[in-house]
This record gives structure tokens, sequence and C-alpha cells, in this order.
């Protein structure tokens, strides 16, 4: 993602924020965000639909009356003129950038942190899902949210995605940690031997 995209997405982002502070408190801000989760996924799961919000083909009084027969009734109203606003400024299309930019809004406020955590079959169970966000809230001190992603060419293990930073925990990068050690180590060695040879 671009970082105008990512801007744009703030900018969207904090004024949504804002009106449903505003409107209903955190609880009306956390349903903001619920809602743009939802939509979210439904774009990502519909082409045709992604394509509607995004084409400049489309006219944006004929997206306006599409989105409200729509979503009336099926989002609030906060979230639905959010929306239409968005459609006028032809900003539909960084609805991804939003609902992110939006998420990261709601962690700030409530002092949560997302946390990606890669598994070979993307799962965990709760015993050790349990123990990794106790860990990861003692270490970070913020409470993590965290979404399972699989990840089939892992050997076993963990990797955590934090932000920026990855945490490679895998066996793979245990293995590829423990072959440099053994190449490093036999190097080490003989050069030692050759240098006793060499005296």
């Amino acid at each position: 993602m671009s970082t105008a995209t990512n801007s744009v997405g703030r900018v969207y982002a904090e004024s949504l924020f804002e009106l449903a502070s505003k409107q209903g408190g955190d609880a009306a801000a956390q349903d903001a965000g619920d809602e743009l989760v939802d939509l979210v996924e439904i774009v990502r799961g519909d082409r045709r639909f992604r394509e509607f919000l995004r084409s400049p083909a489309i006219d944006t009084a004929a997206r306006e009356s599409t989105l409200q027969s729509l979503l009336k009734g099926r989002v609030s109203d906060l979230v639905l003129r959010f929306l239409l606003v968005a459609n006028r400024k032809g900003r539909l299309g960084e609805l991804e950038a939003i609902s992110e930019a939006y998420a990261k809004l709601l962690n700030e406020r409530f002092g949560k942190v997302e946390v990606d955590v890669f598994t070979v079959d993307g799962q965990l169970d709760d015993g050790a899902r349990a123990n990794l966000a106790s860990t990861l809230k003692s270490r970070l001190g913020r409470e993590p949210v965290l979404h399972l992603y699989k990840d089939a060419s892992m050997v076993g293990g963990v990797k955590l995605r934090i932000g920026d930073q990855l945490i490679d925990g895998s066996v793979a990068a245990k293995l590829r940690r423990m072959r440099r050690s053994l190449v490093e180590d036999a190097g080490a060695k003989v050069r030692a031997d050759i240098g006793r040879f060499l005296s």
C-alpha cells in the first residue's frame, strides 16, 4: 500500500472516528469499525462489488443511489453517510485502507496491538493462544489482537508480525540459525587448526 493511500485512509478514518466518538463514545466508534470490517470482507469476496466501488466509469449519483438501496438499514446511518461522502469524493476505492487506519485508531484508543500469527495450519490450541497472548501483553504493554494465518512453507513453530517487525520462531528459522552457527564454528576451528599447524 502506498504512502499516499495510507495518508488518505488515515484522514478518512480519523473523520469517521471523530464523528462516531461524538455521536456515541467508544461504543459507537467500535461499532463503526466493526461495520467497516464487514464491508471490507464483502469487497474482498465480491469482485463485481469491488469494481462497482472503484470504477470511474460509474456515475457518482448512480452509485450513491445504489449504495443507499443496498445498505440502508444494513449499516448505521453514520456509516452510510460516511460512504456517501467518500463516494462523492471518489474515495470508495480506498475502503480497505480506511478500514485498516480505523482499526489502528481503535487499537490506540483501547490500548491494543494487532499481531499476525503464522503457523503451518493457521491454528493454535486454546492453551497456546492464551500463553502467547499473555506473553505478548507482558512484553508489549498492550492487549494483543491475534490474527491467525496459514503458512504451509513452515516446518513448524510460529512467526509473528507486529507492525513492521517480524519475529521468526519457526523451525525453519531455527534450523537456518543452527546451520549458520555450525558453519561459523567449523570455519573458526579449521582456521585455528591451520594456525597451530603453521606455527
